[in-house]
């Protein structure tokens, strides 16, 4: 059995371990700009925040959250850009 995880790969990196509110959302925002519809942007957060403001952003935006995964450094987001 393949692990769906394994077949999502991101286009782009974007660290923001260290960064607060608002930060890891203006700075995602920036780098989702930048990719084309279909693509994917990886996230690394370390804000506790980070995972309630990434999802609301997405919502409204209208872009697919593909994973959210907790790591020992703090969150990782697998975000499709949609639009």
């Amino acid at each position: 059995m393949v692990d769906s995880r394994s077949l999502k790969q991101a286009h782009q990196i974007l660290d923001c371990i260290g960064l607060y509110c608002p930060m890891p959302v203006l700075e995602t925002k920036q780098e989702m700009d930048k990719l084309a519809i279909g693509e994917i942007l990886e996230v690394l957060a370390d804000d506790l925040a980070a995972e309630e403001d990434l999802k609301a952003w997405a919502k409204q935006t209208e872009q697919k959250i593909l994973e959210i995964e907790k790591t020992d450094e703090g969150l990782r987001f697998l975000i499709q850009k949609l639009k």
